[in-house]
């Protein structure tokens, strides 16, 4: 029903050095009308360009510092508020080449 308001416009970028980048990164939102624990986030699938992102090359930061999908999982004392933007960081070596792309995210959530 959200799936069109997960990913935040105009926020996809590369990271890393300019001249030799290590990933991109981009804003998300939480795909629910209220806010969950970290640990409660099942799955944040990303897609790049028709190509899946393996799940080890995701990190997830809303605010309080990277994590991993599996360091999620146990992050019991934080929460990804409804509303707020979380930056999802993935290694991709050399970023992203200049010019569109087409990224797609998938979150399976845990619902109390």
């Amino acid at each position: 029903m959200f799936d069109k308001y997960l990913i935040v416009d105009g926020s996809l970028r590369n990271v890393g050095p300019d001249h030799a980048p290590d990933g991109f990164a981009f804003e998300a939102k939480l795909g629910y009308y209220r806010g969950l624990g970290l640990s409660m986030v099942e799955a944040l699938d990303v897609t790049i360009d028709g190509e899946p992102v393996p799940r080890d090359a995701v990190r997830f930061d809303e605010g309080n510092g990277p994590l991993t999908l599996d360091e999620m999982e146990t992050a019991f004392d934080r929460r990804w508020p409804f509303g707020a933007s979380a930056t999802i960081t993935v290694e991709h070596r050399g970023g992203l080449a200049p010019g569109e792309h087409r990224l797609e995210l998938s979150q399976r959530l845990r619902i109390s």
